[in-house]
Order: C-alpha cells, then structure tokens, then sequence
C-alpha cells in the first residue's frame, strides 16, 4: 500500500527547516507573482496572478523548462480501453463551463470561509453559507442531518431510481491558526462540483448525487458519526479532494488512536517540603523521553506524537496532577493497537518512576487508513486530463497523514484524491500553507476539484459496469483495519 519508505526526520535528504520555501519573501504569493526567485522544485500556475483571468489554468513545471501538454483522454468511463463509451461525455462541457461561470462567487466563498475559521462541531456560519449556495443554484438541502448541527446533505436528483454518489465537504478549522489544512478549498470545491451539477436541472441519468457537508475531521471524526446516524445508509460511492503542495490521486494515509494520559501526584511546597510532594509533571516529562527512546525500535511509517494539555499550576506548588494528549499512527489499525500497547507500558513506567499513579485513556474511535480503489482513481485522474489539470509525480519529501475518510473508505468505494494549491515543500498545518489556501493556487485548485469530483460522479453514475468495477476494487482490495 505505501508506495515509498517515509523519512524520518533529520534525513540526509531532506531540506533543512524552512529551507527551499519561503526562500525570503515576506509573503509566500510573491512565488506567483513574479517577484524574486523561485523557490526549489516548487511549481507555479501559469498566468496565475491577481487577475485571475480565464479558469481552465494548467499546473506549469520549473521555470526554463517546455511543458508538455497533458494528452487529452478518449472520452469514455475512466474504464480500460475498449469499454463501452459512457453517456456522461455529452453532459461535461456543459458541467465544465458551469464551474467557470460560478469560479468568482465559488472563490468569494471560500474567501469568506477562511476569513472566518470555526472549529469542529462550532461551523455554524461555513454550514449555513455552504448550504445556501446549494439551496440558490437548485439542491435541495436538509441541515443538521445525522444529529450534527452543522452537517448538511444536498441532493441532485437524476431520472428515477438508481445508485447514489456522495461528495463530501470539510470546512472545520485548526485552532490557532485556522485554515492551514485548506478546508476552505475543500469545501467549496464539492459544493462547486454540486452546483455545476444543479445546473442540468434532472441529471440525466437515474440515481443521484449528493454533497454531504461533514463538519469535525480536525479530531472529532464528524464523517464516522455521521455514519453511525445512517446518513452514509444507501449510498454506492464516495469522494472528496484534499488540498497539498502537489497533486496525486492516490497517497496512503494513517490510522489514528487517540490517547489522553493523566498522572496524578501529590502537592507540596516546592521550596520548603519538596520531598512531602509527588511530582506529576516529572511523570509526563519522562514518558516524552521514554517515547523519543522507543521511536528508533517503531516502525519508520509510524508516528507517535503529543502535546502537555495541564503541566501545573504555579513554579512554586509541586505539581499533582498533569496530563497529555498523544497521537498513535500507524499504517494498520493491528499496529496503531501494539504502539497503544506500548505507550500504556511506557507512561506505567513513568509513573512508577515518579511514584505518581496514571490513568491512561484511548478514544474509542479508531482513524481507520484508506483504502484504495483504482477504478475510482483512474476515473479521477482521466477526468484530470480531460480538464488539462494532470497529475504531479510524488517528490518523496513528506510522510502521510490521516483522515476520518479513511473510516468512510473502509465501508463503502471511496476515493481522497489530493489536488495542489500550493508549490512544492509547503507543510500542511503550518501558517504558510494557511495562506496559500487564499492564493491564486488555490482558486486553480478549488476549480479543478470541483470539476473532477462533478465528472467522476457522473461516470459512475451514468455507467453501471464501472459503478460494479468500483464495488469489485472494493471487495477484492480487502481492508487495513
């Protein structure tokens, strides 16, 4: 499943921090506006600048260097060659331009999104402009569905009966520094894709297809609680795109534990009766070290990472009580549960250290990795081509993530193709990649994604024999939880 080795830190490979980024500007779009030097291997969008000017923009390579044109697609079903030609071909010029009339009030919407970050389960104004703009360009949207008060479903309905395609929006925030995972791009890229598709009136193939507006995938797995409400019940394929600093159809993601660890100790003047106190805040900084001592015997595609959530109250009183908040990833659930297994011995051992007791808490809710589905991506990544917005190869810097689609992946035929909206090396959930999600990249990027989730919903949609193919890839791919 992983199609590389992910590099721990300090690679011999690797940029230095900061290196081959910012390269000094004082803003990060000075690298498509033509001011300065380039960063390394970071790529730009031609014609790309304040006047945005005609949408069907194309990734452009390094600079000096012809592009070669991406080869427009035989239109068919994103199937192998020879299938049976797929009757959505006639409706995707139409689907294409519906996009481009709506790209400025698409990318005033996400403006306003980023402009206005809110946390999981708090996105109360994304939520109602989001199913607004649905509801105005002809969905018809039910609000606070699942029992989520800021989820949303919109349905376009087709010709009768027949299977149902989701594409689902994220649009939840970090906190501190907003939107620095670009939901705002992928927000308004599915409700993009929806309204272009509204736009056909009757889409006319039986079935339909929904945008599912999924609040919480910043750490409170809104799309599995949505599932568990029925709100996924009857739907046969799901999708949705990820901004990042290139774009590929496929990239492996990790599953995620949860884990809340508490030391409990005893309080004492830190001065005058140091040794009637029991030091909790001894107990967590030892279990940081015992976990940087097992990093070198994990495996190199896992990660274990935390924050201290309570450290003390004040220098002079021996702290009681500390906690911690520890993020378990690893490419298989079955691993995820033995790194669980060993932090739960390394934060015992660190109590019995400091003589402290602990109280270790994992979330009930496992991140499942997702799974792929080639029928699916290759019909992503045709319809890529079809609208000149081709793939990029992977550069092999960063490792891989995790995301509550992937818990989605492992219950019904899904894709998460990432699409670039920012240049090569921009770490996501940095402030750097916050504001290239504002950036003349990302309208291109929001555009495109609107446009290859719409179309690729309508190949499966219109095409029954690729819909099967998407459920074999599905049964026979198996599962990595």
């Amino acid at each position: 499943m992983v199609g590389h080795r992910q590099r721990e830190p300090g690679d011999s490979r690797d940029p230095a921090h900061g290196a081959d980024r910012a390269r000094g500007h004082a803003h990060p779009l000075a690298r498509v506006r033509g001011g300065g030097r380039p960063a390394a291997r970071a790529r730009r969008h031609a014609g790309l600048g304040e006047d945005h000017g005609h949408d069907r923009v194309r990734p452009a390579r390094e600079s000096g260097r012809r592009r070669r044109r991406a080869p427009r697609i035989r239109r068919g079903d994103g199937a192998t060659p020879g299938a049976r030609v797929s009757g959505a071909d006639a409706v995707k010029p139409t689907v294409t331009e519906a996009v481009d009339r709506l790209a400025d009030d698409l990318e005033r919407l996400s403006h306003r999104i980023h402009d206005t970050p809110e946390l999981a389960f708090k996105e109360e104004q994304a939520h109602g402009w989001l199913a607004e703009f649905l509801e105005k360009h002809g969905a018809r949207v039910e609000r606070g569905v699942g029992g989520l008060a800021t989820a949303f479903r919109a349905t376009i309905a087709g010709m009768g009966a027949g299977p149902t395609i989701a594409i689902m929006a994220e649009y939840d925030a970090l906190p501190g520094i907003g939107h620095a995972c670009g939901h705002n791009v992928i927000a308004t890229a599915g409700v993009g894709a929806g309204a272009a598709l509204a736009a056909l009136g009757t889409l006319p193939f039986a079935g339909r297809i929904q945008v599912i507006g999924t609040p919480a995938e910043e750490g409170g797995a809104g799309k599995v609680k949505l599932m568990d409400a029925g709100v996924f019940d009857g739907v046969d394929a799901a999708m949705m795109i990820h901004g990042r600093c290139g774009t590929q159809v496929w990239r492996p993601s990790l599953g995620i534990i949860k884990v809340k660890v508490e030391f409990f100790g005893q309080a004492a003047h830190a001065s005058s009766w140091p040794w009637r106190g029991v030091n909790a805040l001894n107990a967590v900084i030892a279990l940081f070290n015992a976990l940087d001592a097992m990093r070198q015997q994990i495996r190199t595609d896992a990660r274990i990472h935390g924050v201290i959530t309570k450290g003390g109250e004040q220098a002079n009183i021996i702290p009681e009580y500390t906690s911690a908040e520890f993020y378990l990833r690893a490419i298989t659930v079955p691993y995820c549960h033995e790194l669980l297994r060993r932090f739960t011995a390394a934060a015992e051992g660190a109590a019995t250290a400091a003589g402290c007791r602990v109280q270790v808490t994992a979330d009930p809710t496992v991140h499942e990795p997702l799974k792929p589905n080639p029928t699916m991506a290759e019909a992503f990544r045709r319809n890529l081509q079809y609208i000149d917005f081709p793939e990029d190869p992977d550069d092999g810097q960063a490792g891989y993530g995790s995301t509550d689609c992937g818990n989605v992946s492992q219950r019904l035929p899904t894709i998460h193709p990432y699409i670039r909206i920012s240049p090569d090396g921009v770490p996501g959930h940095s402030r750097e990649f916050a504001e290239w999600s504002r950036s003349p990249l990302a309208r291109a990027g929001m555009l495109a994604g609107a446009k290859a989730l719409a179309l690729t919903a309508l190949d499966l949609l219109a095409s029954p024999e690729a819909l099967a193919r998407a459920k074999h890839d599905f049964t026979r791919e198996g599962g990595n939880a």
